[in-house]
């Protein structure tokens, strides 16, 4: 039990504990910070560590997993035993009172396609006469390279790209603004701990590699990924701009939410096979568009896990940086209310959807706020909270 005055039903009390960076607070620089309740501890002036005072985790999470876990128990210790709150008390920030930043370097970013619902949604309604899914899409997580560049914090705006529309229709192909600007509600895996060029990840040791979780947003350009994406797969239609919460949810907060994903359809080749190391995540996610519940996607139905996806992207030897990103591709679950995007829950716009204060949505409009949310169970039936991501649509630069 922590000494902390919580809000009541927090998910941000003493079994979460995620971290971030911020400025002010009336402190100057990066900090580092770790969330209970509505309040940020800054680590900075509680540990007086330098590690403690840089732009991103990138520099405490390359420490490895020893490290991850003596700073949890440290913090745990400082929370809940009285001896400690006259010295770290002060030291305990509003988090209204912060900006919160993005809280890693991103020096790779990899995004996924591992929910069968999702998958098989989109290849109906682009190949409506064949098997939904792809050839490969049962023996491996199919994947690309996003832009990390492009991934921003919670908050950030994302202006309305343009590009390339669509097929020639006077000798050119379309060019201006993208009508068919979308959400994909995701979960995102921070590295920590690197592994080396040539080094396989094994699927047990994804906790000596991840630190933890965070929620992503893949903003789509449906229109421009659909004329584009032949034969390399997605560009431009999603490499404006990646949204991420600013808490990352250590792996360890989460063991209490682990579950066995749902049964394969076939057998894997071994550096896949999870029977003895199961990742799924038992994490419900909810989609808002500007205020209003749309979706509530659950992460538990992903047919392939993080171990897996972390395995498979580096079988080939590629290795890992600490600050990496890879997110799980777009969560859906088997029924409407639990899919994650619009061009499902629109049928790619055939099918407007219409939003609680009555008004209709085929894709986003200027002016849209989406807001992504996500909870887990916690240990003896507490509940942790993932943060939110979000993002307000603007217009077009000119």
């Amino acid at each position: 039990m922590t000494w902390v005055e919580l809000p009541e039903d927090t998910g941000f009390g003493i079994d979460n504990l995620p971290m971030g960076v911020f400025l002010g607070g009336g402190r100057p620089g990066f900090r580092h910070g770790v969330r209970i309740g509505d309040r940020v501890l800054d680590l900075a002036a509680v540990t007086e560590l330098p590690v403690h005072r840089t732009g991103t985790l990138d520099r405490f999470l390359v420490a490895g997993p020893d490290a991850w876990r003596i700073l949890r128990e440290q913090v745990t210790d400082w929370l809940t035993d009285e001896r400690h709150r006259a010295r770290v008390e002060p030291h305990l920030l509003p988090l209204d009172g912060v900006r919160m930043c993005r809280p890693i370097g991103v020096p790779n970013y990899v995004d996924f396609y591992s929910s069968k619902a999702h998958a098989e949604n989109v290849g109906r309604l682009f190949r409506p006469d064949g098997d939904p899914l792809p050839p490969n899409w049962r023996h491996l997580p199919i994947g690309y390279h996003g832009r990390a560049g492009t991934v921003e914090v919670s908050g950030t705006p994302v202006v309305r790209p343009c590009g390339q529309l669509g097929p020639p229709t006077d000798g050119l192909p379309p060019f201006g603004p993208t009508a068919r600007l979308d959400f994909e509600a995701e979960v995102g895996f921070v590295v920590g701990a690197p592994s080396e060029p040539g080094e396989r990840v094994r699927v047990a040791d994804v906790a000596e590699h991840v630190f933890g979780v965070c929620l992503v947003n893949d903003w789509s350009a449906r229109d421009l990924q659909a004329w584009e994406y032949q034969p390399l797969g997605p560009f431009l239609g999603k490499s404006f701009q990646t949204s991420m919460s600013p808490w990352i949810v250590p792996l360890a907060a989460l063991e209490a939410a682990r579950v066995t994903p749902p049964p394969r359809d076939t057998e894997l080749l071994p550096y896949l096979r999870d029977d003895d190391a199961p990742w799924g995540l038992d994490l419900t996610l909810a989609v808002r568009i500007n205020g209003q519940l749309v979706s509530r996607p659950p992460f538990r139905d992903m047919y392939w896990t993080p171990a897996q996806q972390l395995a498979h992207l580096t079988v080939n030897g590629a290795s890992t940086l600490p600050g990496e990103l890879f997110a799980s591709g777009t969560v859906s679950g088997a029924s409407p209310d639990q899919w994650g995007s619009l061009l499902e829950l629109t049928a790619n716009g055939a099918h407007p959807l219409t939003l609680a204060d009555g008004s209709t949505r085929t894709f986003l409009e200027d002016g849209d706020t989406v807001a992504i949310t996500a909870t887990a169970p916690g240990p003896g039936g507490s509940r942790i909270d993932l943060g939110e991501v979000s993002g307000e649509i603007l217009p077009t630069r000119p």
